[in-house]
């Protein structure tokens, strides 16, 4: 029987991202949260998935290979959502906000961990107006951990999620596998709301 894949979660929330990696045959190793209320519900949501609710920025690769066992270069997949209000159109988008720096936190993990794959997502304003200089300053640093690094905006409707949601997606695959950053295709069809809950009377 062959081992399931391994990922670990930087800012894991309450598990959104860790539902899609369940679905799709991965184990996961860890979760990492500064909040604790995102902790708890993460733990009623993956009772046996260890959640470590820290502030990232204290936590060091070393002790994390620690305590799940791995080596360097074994992790299959670092998964991460850095904080996203200082860059969000909904938000303030101040470009001094402490947390628009976290985005960094998840390079140190990448260079200590040599993960096969990492894949973040944040918010398409990153990209935008005066935050271009902050998105050209991640996708450097990003590139020059040595992976190929692609990224895209994409909307999950045409991902199968009955919900309008544009996100920005950086993945990046490790240099020395023969392989490159290829994102899905999208489907033409999309679901609808009442397509997944069928029960509600949507007048």
């Amino acid at each position: 029987m062959m081992n399931k894949p391994s990922v670990i979660s930087l800012f894991c929330g309450a598990g959104g991202s860790s539902l899609g990696y369940s679905m799709s045959g991965y184990d996961e190793l860890l979760g990492i949260d500064i909040d604790p209320t995102a902790c708890e519900t993460f733990h009623h949501n993956f009772p046996y998935t260890p959640v470590w609710n820290q502030d990232l920025t204290t936590v060091e690769t070393d002790e994390v290979m620690e305590y799940t066992g791995l080596e360097s270069g074994q992790l299959d997949l670092l998964d991460s959502s850095p904080p996203c209000q200082g860059f969000s159109i909904c938000g303030t988008r101040d470009i001094k906000d402490q947390r628009n720096d976290l985005f960094l936190e998840t390079v140190r993990f990448i260079e200590g961990l040599r993960p096969k794959v990492f894949l973040i997502e944040n918010v398409t304003g990153l990209m935008k107006g005066k935050m271009r200089g902050k998105f050209n300053q991640i996708l450097f640093q990003l590139k020059s951990t040595g992976y190929k690094v692609k990224y895209k905006s994409i909307n999950t409707i045409y991902y199968n999620v009955p919900q309008s949601r544009q996100r920005l997606i950086f993945l990046g695959v490790r240099e020395d596998l023969q392989s490159e950053p290829v994102f899905p295709q999208p489907n033409s069809q999309v679901k609808r709301l009442k397509d997944v809950l069928p029960q509600v009377d949507f007048h």
